[in-house]
């Protein structure tokens, strides 16, 4: 696969001017006993495409997972709107689903019964068959039919996160939330569960937003890479647009020319942050 030369986008050249998700001079901070508040992400701007696949990237403590947490509602804006489809979101609910990077599994129910929990409690008014149907559907989607009756100690931690995604995905929600899923994985097992995730969004597009400290797996997943700057006080620093067609070929994409200026770029701004912190 060749790719063509695009050049690389900065925050306000790509910022879509209608998102599916819409974060508007967000706000995030934490009373202290002093007078001054804990300022954690300050004044960021963020709207998402009903099918792109977004990576936010930046050092630790620059609030890339609180901004994840709001956006799922498991915590509260100190002020700023986040708006999905047009709602405004003020608590967790079933279009937006979580994958985390400690699988978080019920270790006394198999992989089927992980799943089926989830289809249960969402998609009440599926009847059994649909529901065994579903549970299938999504097991065969990750490649866990022949795993399906095992219990989480029994398979490896990359067939657990794959456990997880599939959790999520069963309940069809609209946006797929991501921290760091790859994370806790070997690099060999990380490699091939990160291609495994990307055919099934390819396959079945859906707004993905993933944390990640990995730039090379940003540019090989997303569609665009939020570069956060350093907390507190924290925002967005750059957007840059990776310029790859889906579906990606690895190997072509790392022999490309505009691989390694996206990644030096991004690398250059993550190293920037990093001197001005010490």
């Amino acid at each position: 696969m060749n790719y063509t030369s695009l050049p690389i986008n900065t925050y306000e050249e790509v910022m879509p001017r209608n998102g599916f998700l819409e974060v508007e001079n967000l706000v995030k901070s934490y009373p202290t006993p002093d007078k001054d508040d804990f300022v954690v992400l300050d004044g960021v701007n963020l709207t998402i495409g009903e099918d792109e696949y977004i990576s936010v990237i930046g050092h630790s403590g620059c609030g890339k997972s609180t901004l994840l947490k709001i956006i799922a509602g498991l915590e509260k804006a100190t002020s700023g709107s986040v708006r999905l489809d047009g709602q405004e979101i003020h608590k967790p609910g079933a279009e937006r689903m979580m994958v985390f990077q400690n699988y978080s599994l019920l270790p006394w129910l198999t992989v089927r019964e992980n799943i089926r929990l989830a289809v249960d409690e969402v998609l009440k008014n599926a009847n059994r068959s649909e529901k065994i149907s579903i549970v299938n559907q999504h097991l065969a989607m990750v490649n866990l039919t022949a795993a399906a009756d095992k219990y989480p100690d029994e398979i490896s931690g990359g067939m657990k996160q794959r456990v997880g995604i599939a959790r999520a995905l069963a309940i069809r929600p609209k946006m797929l939330l991501m921290d760091e899923p790859f994370g806790a994985l070997d690099a060999l097992t990380r490699g091939k569960l990160q291609r495994q995730v990307l055919d099934i969004w390819e396959n079945n597009r859906q707004a993905v937003m993933m944390i990640t400290h990995d730039v090379d797996e940003a540019i090989y997943m997303s569609d665009r890479i939020v570069l956060m700057t350093n907390g507190p006080s924290a925002s967005i620093g750059e957007i840059l647009k990776v310029p790859f067609e889906h579906p990606r070929d690895r190997a072509a994409m790392r022999n490309s020319k505009e691989y390694f200026e996206l990644r030096n770029h991004a690398l250059n701004f993550l190293d920037r942050y990093f001197a001005q912190d010490e």
